[in-house]
């Protein structure tokens, strides 16, 4: 018994299904992509607020030592400025002998550009301003969240 193969079929993927392919992957990078950084801009915020509030005990920790917040934040002090991130860079100000304000600012050109938030030395939390595509004003709280969420 012999089997005759037809010569002129094909095998392989149409123009037409290759395309259809195409547009389903462009859809689902059209939802995937922005919902990604969304995500990845939210992780940055949590992050530095983390290290704003573990900035509070240390603060307090030195004042126990020295009875002043000056030079707090200088390197090798317990409350050393954090380091900065990738989303954020930290500054500490010139803490008065009763007083301080530490600010996380989104850094320009990220994903968090925009973002200011502020940590005082009464335990006063602050979003000075907040990256575009967000809503809300600045607020005595710490915005977490699209939509005014502290």
């Amino acid at each position: 018994m012999t089997i005759y193969k037809n010569r002129n079929s094909q095998t392989g993927f149409t123009l037409v299904e290759v395309m259809i392919v195409v547009v389903i992957i462009s859809i689902l990078a059209a939802i995937a992509i922005p919902l990604y950084s969304d995500y990845v801009r939210r992780a940055r915020v949590t992050e530095a607020l983390g290290l704003l509030a573990g900035m509070r005990p240390r603060m307090e920790q030195f004042f126990q030592d020295n009875r002043t917040f000056e030079h707090a934040c200088d390197a090798g002090s317990v409350a050393a400025k954090p380091a900065d991130t990738k989303g954020f860079a930290f500054d500490c100000g010139t803490p008065t002998a009763t007083t301080y304000t530490i600010t996380a600012t989104g850094v320009t050109g990220s994903s968090t550009d925009g973002f200011v938030y502020t940590l005082k030395a009464d335990g006063t939390r602050g979003t000075s301003s907040l990256s575009a595509g967000w809503t809300g004003a600045p607020a005595s709280c710490w915005i977490t969240s699209k939509g005014n969420t502290c």
